[in-house]
């Protein structure tokens, strides 16, 4: 079978198109799993041992899910209740919830390193609570975990072809359009993985460039 550059780049601006749907999922997801993950594991922190137990089962449960079930719920179940959401506002919020279970571990690991002496320094200088946790304990909590909160932000972007299961029009979704209508698939698909490497390298480089900066080890 013989690569059409004219097929390719008549459907280019199509994909593209879906590129960038593929993007706002991915970023707006992910701002929602950085804020949710950092709630979630505040939560696991409060004194009442059954709120704890509550919060790590939801957690677990969610983690322990396919996304694509969980797209299918709230697209499709949650408006048989009576809440109808947009293909991609679901698809965002699904991913979102979905990666803050992951990012919560990550958070939880890096509070776990903090050094004892950091906490019994706040104690003795008898800080109030909220500046023990602004001020002191997250910002050297998420300076040691930027790197794998990184990570997850390429594993999301790599995961969002899944949303094309709620019809999306993000990259996935263009592609398949497209080789649908004109019964070739080489070119949109290979595109498709080609994009995806693209977008994929530069977002490592440039986590890794935000790493070297602020990251600690």
């Amino acid at each position: 079978m013989d690569w059409d550059w004219k097929y390719a780049g008549d459907i280019l601006p199509d994909l593209l198109d879906g590129l960038r749907y593929t993007v706002i999922a991915t970023l707006a997801g992910y701002v929602i799993a950085l804020v949710l993950g950092l709630v979630w594991t505040l939560l696991r922190r409060t004194p009442s041992r059954v709120f704890n137990q509550a919060i790590r089962w939801i957690t677990e449960f969610i983690r322990s899910t396919p996304l694509i079930p969980q797209l299918y719920f709230v697209f499709f179940v949650l408006p048989a209740w009576g809440v109808t959401i947009g293909s991609l506002t679901a698809g965002i919020i699904t991913l979102g919830i979905h990666y803050s279970t992951y990012t919560a571990e990550v958070y939880r690991a890096g509070i776990a390193d903090i050094p004892r002496g950091q906490w019994e320094a706040c104690t003795a200088l008898n800080l109030p609570r909220s500046r023990v946790w602004l001020d002191v304990i997250l910002p050297q909590a998420i300076r040691r975990v930027i790197p794998t909160l990184g990570n997850y932000l390429i594993a999301m972007f790599k995961d969002s072809p899944m949303l094309f299961a709620i019809n999306v029009a993000e990259l996935l979704f263009a592609a398949n359009k497209a080789g649908s209508v004109s019964g070739e698939f080489l070119e949109p698909m290979t595109m498709v993985g080609l994009l995806f490497v693209i977008v994929s390298v530069i977002s490592s480089i440039l986590v890794r460039r935000l790493e070297r900066r602020y990251a600690t080890t």
